[in-house]
């Protein structure tokens, strides 16, 4: 009858005991992204720039950034935790050895002064305490190995990002040097001209005066570009004043509009969005064993012992005991309840958290779309002004050679052209930059060396 009861006791509290949660997105109706292209998206996007020098720098860079190495000895330090915890499944047994030397020698029962023993012990996990423990230490360290490939794509958006960012600097300051020189020419022609009262002193002043302008954004370009070619050092692990930087020179161009596919796929591929599922799910296993620890705990341990007052006659004694015990919490203060609360409260952030990260990742992806759109149209439309400008610098020259029109103009002309090619070289860098911020919004994880050799 006893058992009989005890086992109905058991039964009830391993009925009422938490059950593990799926949790489904908590957002509402999730609609469709507005605009999306056919072109799929490889798990190395940036591939599809289709730039050998780029591939390499990222390849070696997952390897030797140490920002990234650092965020896979986290997910390595989660993995111990992990089995740490889960040594509690498991007998623990130790052994002991002790010796004295008395004078006299004693002679009484079960204190003697030379002992060797051997002892266990053992929790049976009766409503899964341990279990669900261990299980929440697993989705942690699942959740680490997710930051480290959220860092990865970080990693490689910010290499790809500086790159181009790098061939537009080296792009203008290509171009500045142009405008210098022609500028140059311009002002050596004006000055021959000046004796046949053509041209005045000051559009002299003033042609000389658009060449020291360019000089200045040639020198902030020269500025941007070491700037940048230390940055790029730095992201692959080099020291910046050993790194010599890469031969580009070129904007490329811009692959394809890719698939941005369902929102409920990025859901499942973008790994900042699964890591916060994953601490969701971890805060639920966290709760269950909060619960259980409010539950009674059955305990077995066992211990023997060979004992004497010397060690002629150690092997001689010996002595063993098993015990059972049982720990059942009555009264703690509501330091249990308060327990559970807590994790009951995490839970709730947890599940507040992972809806904020889908938002912000359905936002990412429309702001890119978007971006991408009314950039494309704002390149037709700086096109479109420095074809007008080019025919209105040509029109001026024929009229300024006819004494028709004062040469301020053709300077102001010249100016606006060569700011609208600067404008133009910034704008496609612009494209690219927010090209890389939709192929980051979309994509998934992948794998590096680590990953595959753990």
């Amino acid at each position: 009858m006893p058992v009989l009861l005890f086992s109905l006791i058991l039964l009830l509290v391993y009925a009422c005991s938490p059950r593990f949660t799926n949790v489904d997105v908590p957002v509402g109706d999730i609609a469709d992204f507005n605009e999306s292209g056919e072109e799929p998206l490889d798990a190395a996007w940036w591939t599809a720039f289709e730039d050998q020098q780029l591939n390499a720098i990222i390849d070696s860079a997952l390897l030797n950034n140490y920002d990234l190495a650092a965020t896979w000895q986290q997910f390595l330090s989660a993995n111990a935790v992990v089995a740490r915890e889960a040594s509690a499944k498991w007998p623990r047994a130790e052994l002991t050895a002790q010796t004295a030397r008395n004078r006299p020698e004693p002679d009484f029962a079960g204190g003697e002064n030379t002992q060797l023993g051997v002892s266990a012990s053992y929790e049976m996990d009766l409503w899964g305490r341990i279990r669900t423990g261990v299980q929440a230490e697993k989705l942690r360290a699942e959740a680490s190995l997710l930051d480290y490939q959220t860092a990865a794509i970080s990693l490689s958006a910010e290499i790809t990002s500086t790159w181009y960012l790098l061939a537009a600097a080296k792009s203008q300051l290509r171009l500045a040097k142009e405008q210098i020189a022609t500028n140059e020419d311009i002002v050596k022609l004006i000055r021959a001209r000046f004796g046949s009262g053509q041209i005045r002193a000051v559009d002299i002043l003033r042609q000389t005066q658009l060449l020291e302008s360019t000089r200045e954004q040639s020198i902030l370009f020269e500025t941007q570009v070491s700037l940048l070619e230390n940055q790029l050092a730095v992201l692959i692990g080099h020291q910046p004043q050993q790194f010599r930087g890469p031969e580009i020179n070129e904007l490329p161009a811009l692959p394809a509009l890719p698939d941005a596919g369902l929102p409920l796929e990025l859901i499942r591929r973008r790994p900042d969005i699964k890591q916060a599922h994953t601490l969701l799910l971890a805060a639920d296993r966290d709760l269950a064993s909060a619960v259980r620890a409010k539950y009674p705990r059955l305990s077995v341990g066992g211990r023997g012992q060979l004992r004497s007052n010397n060690f002629e006659n150690l092997f001689r004694n010996w002595a063993y005991s098993i015990t059972g015990n049982l720990l059942a919490p009555l009264f703690y203060g509501g330091e249990l309840n308060a327990e559970a609360n807590r994790n009951k409260a995490i839970k709730q952030q947890r599940l507040y958290e992972y809806g904020q990260q889908v938002l912000e990742g359905f936002r990412e992806v429309e702001d890119a779309l978007v971006q991408e759109e009314q950039q494309q149209k704002r390149l037709v439309v700086l096109k479109r002004q420095l074809e007008l400008a080019l025919k209105t610098n040509n029109q001026l020259r024929i009229e300024f050679l006819n004494g028709l029109s004062p040469y301020l103009d053709i300077l102001i002309s010249l100016d606006q052209e060569q700011q609208l090619r600067r404008d133009l070289t910034t704008a496609r860098s612009d494209q690219i930059q927010i090209r890389i911020g939709l192929y980051r919004a979309l994509a998934g994880g992948f794998e590096t060396a680590r990953n595959l050799d753990p």
